[in-house]
Parts: C-alpha cells; structure tokens; sequence
C-alpha cells in the first residue's frame, strides 16, 4: 500500500534547524528583521516588579505601625469594652466592677474608664442592657471589642439547654447584620474542679462558636488570674471595626450639658465631652448626634486627658474658672469655610413658568409659518370640487391622515397606525383559520349578549366576583385590579401605560416627578463624588490644619441650635447609652432617595407593606422613613414594585432620607404599642439615585365568553366601549402562555373581540399589564427625639 497514498509526516524536529528557523516566528514584522534580545527587558521588568512589591509592603507596614500606635499607644483614645450577655442568668454587673477594679488596681473608681499603670492600657467598660434592644445597638455601635457573656449554669437549667435565649439570639442576628466588630466570650460560673471547668468550657464554645466568627477567643472569667490574662491579651490584640465607622469621626460621650442662651428661643447650646476616635474632626463640619438630627459646632475645646497613663508636664494648659476645667487648645470655625446646614432644596415655584415670547422669537415664527410646506389633501376618487369644500378635517393640522407629514407621531396617529396594521394581521389570521361572517355576526348579536345587556350592576359584580374566587390567585397573580364600574377605566388609570417590553421599553426618568423631587438633591456621578468626599477625609488626617482636633485627643463640643425639648432627653441621666456625636462627611446632611438592599428578618412574621412608617438604622444615624419595595433586577434599569416585602430573598427599600455613602449597614426596627421595638429587616445601603424608575404594576383581567380557535369574545375587563378604544393599543396576554391584543369592540357594555397568537382555551384567563411610576411617601418626623 505505497506510493502516493503513504503517510508523509511534517518534518518538524528542530535539532537539525537553523537558528534563523528556529526564531522566525519573532521576526518583526512590520521591519522584517528579527527582533533584539528581550533579556534586559525582561529583567528591567522584573526588578520593577520587585520593587512595586515592596513599596506595596512597606505601605502596608507603616500603616499597620500606625494604626498599631493610634489604637494602643499612650495617645490613643481607652479601647471600649461592651459586655453584653446572652441569657438572662448572664450577670454582667459583677464582671463589669471586677474588670474595672483589676485593671485599676489600687485606685478608686470614679468612672466606667481607667487608666491601668499595670497594664499601660486605659480602658472603658460599659454594660449593654438585657432586654434593650435598642440600647444595645447603641452600644455595639460604639464597641471596640464586644464581649458576650455567657453562664456555665445555663446549661444545667431545666428551661433550656443552650446558654443562649432568644433575646441572645435576637442580639447576635442584629449584630451579625450590622457588622461586628472584635468579639470574645467571657465565661462565667465555672466550677473549681478542672475536670469539670474544661468540659463545660468545651461546651459552651461548641454552642456559641457557630453564632461567632471564627477568630472570637473563649476566656474563663471567673478568678482574678482569669480576668489579669485576658487584660494582658486584649492589650495586645489587634482590633478590628466596621468599615462604615472608620469613615468617620465621632465622640462617645463621657459628660452631657447644654447651656442655655440669654434670649430664650427653644434653643441652645449641646456640650458633649469624650475622646475623639478613628478621624481628627474639624470645627467647620457637620456633626449627627445619634436620633436627633444634623448641627453644626460653635467651638471645640481641647481638654486636658482625665485619664492619663503617665502624667506629664504641659506649660500651655490654661485653667477655666467657670467648670474647673483644664482647656488646652480652642478652635472656633470660619464662616466662610464653614459648612451650612443645608437638609432640603428650597424649591422655585416659577421656575417652571413660561416667559412671554420675545419680538425675535415671534418673528422667526412668523417665517417659519411662512414657509411651511403646503400639504395637499387626501380625498376619496371622484370627488368634485364643491364636493370637497364640504369635507371637514377631524384635525387642525393639514395632513394628518400620512405618517410622514406628522414627525412627531403623537396622538391619534399611532392609534391610525396601529389600526392599520391590525387590520392587515387580521385579513391574514382570517384567511388562515377560515372564519366566516356567520361566526362574527353570531358573537356580535347573539342571545348571550343580549342576556348581558339586561343584567343588573349587582348581578354584573356577584358574577365577577364569582368567576375571580374561581380563576384568580393571588400569590401566582398579585397585581390584579377589578375595573371600577361606576368610574370609566380611561379615567381611573389615567396614570398607567401599557408596555411592550418591562426590560427593554424605555421610560423617561425626569417624566412627571411628584413635588417632593424639587427638595431634594442628586449628583451627576455618584461613584466619583464619593471617591472626592473620602480623598478630602484623608487629606484631612494627614494635613495639620488649623481648625482641626487630632484623633485621641480629649475635646468638647459645643453643638449649637440645638431643641431644648432634646437637650433636655439627651442630658436624662436615666439614659442607658452614651450619646455618640458623630463627623458627617461632605453632602450627609441633604435628603436624596436613598436605595437600600433589604431582607425580611426571620423572627418578624407580621406583613410589612409598602409605605408604612418604619425607623431606619443606618450606620450612627437613625430616621424614621416610609419605604417603597420593590424587585432588585440585575439587567433592567427598571424595578417593579412589591405591595409587601416578602420572606426569603432580598428586595430594594427606597426612602427620602440624607444622604450617607456606601458601605452601611441598615436595621429596620418597627414599633409596638407597650412594647420594645421589634426587628422587621436586615440590610445594607446599595447606592443614591432619584432617577432610578420603580412601577407599579396593575393586571386587569377579563374571561372568554365565546371562543374560536384564534377569536374570543372577551368580557368584564372594561364596561363600556369607550374604555376598550382607549385601551386598545395594549398588548394582551393569558394564564396559559397566549399574546394577542384588542380587535374591536362588541355591543354596548364593554365586551370586545380580541386576537391571539394561538388557539384560546375557554376557562383561560385574558390579562393586561400597565404600568406606572411609583415614588416614595415623604416622612412626617425624620427624627423621633
């Protein structure tokens, strides 16, 4: 089996090439000559490789030293610890004095912070309420490290087995969603016996570790040596926080007053005394304090640090006769570098007039009309002339009855077009299904109709009422609307539209916006502004600005215009959380829509519907709001809304509230009557944009009385024939998968015969979706204070 049909294989073994073959795939080709070397290149690349690499790490060290210096140095604000116990045996008030009185070891306590000269570590504890909520919220938010205490005789009780409850589970699920900062487990009630003491100790971690991240430590506190290594721990512990308060700068406070001014206004002036963390503030910002609103600062004073590890010598403290306060610096703001306190938009209400039109304007029309092309009429085939002065034109304008004459195709024209069209489609849908006249003259006059005619209102609504109890459901179908009969449909839902497509059918953003859209504000770019506002942030740590308090330093601020009615909440000294003044970024205090990602919570089972008055917990803020739901789609910039939220799976909250900058957590508390607020949802903030288009979506529904084949006589989606020509431009669709649309009209009370793509069933059921856009309810109170 030689010869030509052999096999003959490529020569494709390089030990006997050349060196020019071997490389004639790098020859450059636009020169035609084999390119140079890439080895010094090569190695010119690498080397910058190497040192990208190790600027990157040197970075990354100087500012972890950093951090490490600003969390744990002897400038550094005390580290906060939060006690918070998961069951209602879990004692946290002996722990909390036995913590305080080991780390200050012989001194006197005067405060919930110490500075420990054993430790060289100043610390605060504070107790989380058992059974507040929204105290312990408060508190979390706050936390440094949140330590969960736990009692070993929990898992003896005959109530339950699980040292946590269900207000521990409430807590963790609330804290997990809000973003936890360092935790540990602090385990009480061990027993003296080592044996016994590991294996509850082992336990409790296989109970809890589940609910906690997988870095939390378990520590027995039970002894003095107990508590003396987890304070030796805990100094050298690295810290983390949520990445939403390390944006900002904010006071916990150690001591509330206000100060009253001479001319009494209903308002005066906020003083709040703490450590300044995470940022250095300046006097010209904002400031929030938490669930009363937006200030800005008359002047901060730089106090002398109660709490010093070490103490030293400052030669510039001057002594202040009126509180036997030590003040070391004072910044006062600039008026003009100052930010306002701008919340709304103050609306122009002729900003939308229309100006009398200028001599030239009307001139250039004039011309315009001059030259206007004269359009020469349509008349039927015959026609005289004095027959066709008679004919009288359904419009003002000449030549209407062509498409090309009339550019902007509004009005009845698409209505014109349509027709034309449908009728078109369906001389091809009757030559293919072969229907006869008889047919059409049957459904049109037969007897059926004529018992409809004669039927009462009552009797129409008990038969409607009766055919939906049997065809409707309403978890498949929930957006169905019975037409009024008392109201033409044309006028109920002047608001709605019908549209081809929800994802591709464009919608025009900036179309009839309700009023409240002139109070509110926007950004052209939403991504960019944020980058500026945080590049501003750190240009301000870094600088030594003039009007700036540095983190860690020991201030007061004096927040003025305060409510007097509010002072006089947030100086109660039966208040069981710290008052948290808070640094606003640029642009927080003005209201925009604000779009968050929400989910029902799982221990909530009342339904929450759309627009109901719920308080929003968005980072230190907290507002009330009336949120509108609706479907998060990924491909579609448009939403449709949802009635109610739903159980299970994620849904977007939109809600007029000031504007906050992404990442933020977000809890929805709902409140009830003698009774600690509830958790309804968890979420997130997911981005700021008026424009973003949510509809809401209606089916009306009406029921086949006589079929054939593609036709169907179709009754009780409108009453009248009126409705049926208004709404005949919208598409149709069934329960059972048909398209079709409105062909005309039949008899007097709104029964219409409508085409479809494929045979029609006679228990099906014939739909039509319309939309309109959906916005939502402004608060009443933004802040409940």
């Amino acid at each position: 089996m030689g010869g030509a049909r052999s096999q003959v294989n490529k020569p494709h073994k390089t030990r006997f090439a050349s060196k020019a073959s071997r490389h004639s795939h790098k020859i450059d080709k636009r020169s035609g000559k084999p390119e140079g070397s890439h080895r010094a290149a090569v190695k010119g690349a690498r080397n910058a490789r190497f040192q990208r690499s190790k600027a990157i790490r040197d970075q990354k060290r100087a500012a972890l030293l950093k951090e490490k210096r600003t969390s744990s140095g002897s400038s550094s604000a005390p580290r906060v610890i939060v006690l918070c116990g998961l069951s209602s045996s879990a004692n946290v008030r002996p722990l909390a004095e036995d913590l305080l009185t080991n780390a200050a070891g012989d001194e006197k306590l005067t405060s919930s912070t110490v500075a420990s000269p054993t430790y060289k570590l100043r610390t605060t504890v504070l107790q989380a309420p058992y059974g507040d909520l929204v105290s312990c919220m408060e508190l979390a938010k706050v936390a440094d490290l949140l330590a969960f205490v736990v009692s070993a005789n929990s898992l003896y009780s005959s109530d339950s087995s699980s040292p946590i409850d269900e207000f521990g589970e409430q807590c963790l699920s609330v804290f997990r969603a809000m973003g936890l900062p360092s935790t540990a487990v602090l385990i009480r009630d061990l027993p003296s016996d080592t044996k016994t003491r590991q294996e509850l100790k082992k336990a409790v971690v296989s109970f809890v570790s589940p609910e906690l991240p997988e870095d939390s430590k378990f520590y027995p506190a039970e002894t003095k040596e107990d508590l003396h290594t987890f304070m030796r721990l805990f100094k050298e512990q690295h810290l983390s926080s949520p990445h939403w308060r390390n944006q900002r700068p904010y006071v916990m406070s150690d001591e509330v007053a206000c100060i009253k001014p001479g001319e009494s206004m209903g308002l005066c002036t906020l003083l709040v005394s703490g450590y300044l963390r995470t940022h250095n503030l300046s006097v010209n910002q904002l400031v929030h304090v938490s669930g009363a609103g937006d200030f800005q600062l008359g002047q901060i004073d730089v106090l002398k640090d109660p709490f010093p590890v070490s103490e030293r010598k400052n030669s510039d403290v001057m002594d202040s006769d009126d509180n036997q306060i030590q003040i070391v610096d004072t910044f006062v703001p600039d008026p003009l570098n100052q930010e306002p306190l701008l919340v709304e938009n103050i609306p122009d209400p002729l900003a939308g007039e229309q100006t009398w039109p200028t001599e030239a304007e009307m001139e250039e029309a004039y011309e315009n009309n001059k030259q206007r092309k004269v359009v020469k009429r349509k008349l039927p085939r015959g026609t005289s002339e004095y027959q066709a002065a008679w004919i009288v034109d359904d419009t003002d304008d000449e030549g209407d009855d062509s498409e090309d004459d009339n550019p902007d195709g509004a009005g009845m024209v698409i209505d014109e077009k349509d027709h034309s069209e449908h009728d078109s489609d369906s001389s091809d849908v009757d030559a293919a299904s072969h229907f006869t006249e008889k047919f059409d003259q049957e459904t049109i006059g037969g007897t059926e109709m004529g018992d409809d005619e004669s039927l009462t209102k009552e009797q129409i609504e008990a038969e409607i009422k009766k055919i939906k109890e049997s065809n409707a459901d309403d978890e498949e179908f929930p957006d169905e609307v019975e037409t009024p009969l008392d109201v033409p449909a044309r006028k109920r839902f002047a608001k709605y539209r019908g549209l081809k497509s929800f994802r591709t059918s464009s919608w025009d953003p900036k179309e009839s916006l309700p009023p409240e859209y002139a109070r509110i504000f926007a950004f052209d770019n939403f991504t960019r502004t944020q980058k500026l506002v945080l590049a501003k942030t750190a240009e301000l740590d870094e600088g030594s600005s003039k009007d700036c308090a540095r983190i860690g330093s020991y201030v007061m601020l004096h927040v003025k215009n305060v409510p007097t009615d509010v002072a006089s909440k947030l100086c109660d000294p039966s208040r069981r959380s710290p008052v948290v003044v808070s640094g606003l970024l640029q642009h927080e205090s003005k209201i925009s829509v604000l779009h968050f990602s929400i989910k029902k919570h799982d221990s909530y089972e009342a339904p929450i519907r759309s627009k109901e008055t719920l308080i929003f917990h968005v980072g230190f803020r907290q507002f009330t709001a009336r949120p509108l739901f609706s479907s998060d789609n990924i491909n579609c910039n448009k939403h449709k809304m949802e009635r109610f939220l739903h159980h299970g799976r994620f849904s977007i909250a939109s809600v007029y509230a000031p504007i906050s900058f992404p990442p933020a957590s977000l809890i929805v508390l709902k409140n009830r009557d003698g009774e600690q607020p509830a958790v309804a949802a968890v979420g997130s903030l997911k981005t700021v944009d008026p424009d973003q288009v949510i509809l809401k979506k209606i089916v009306l529904t009406g029921y086949p009385q006589r079929v054939s084949k593609l036709k169907a006589i179709v009754r009780y989606m409108f009453h009248n024939p009126e409705d049926v020509r208004w709404f005949k431009p919208v598409e149709l669709w069934s329960k059972h998968g048909r398209r079709g649309r409105i062909k005309e009209t039949v008899g007097t009370h709104g029964s219409m015969k409508c085409l479809f793509n494929t045979s029609v069933q006679q228990h099906d059921t014939v739909c039509m979706s319309l939309f309109k856009r959906a916005f939502p309810n402004w608060p009443e109170q933004l802040y409940q204070i």
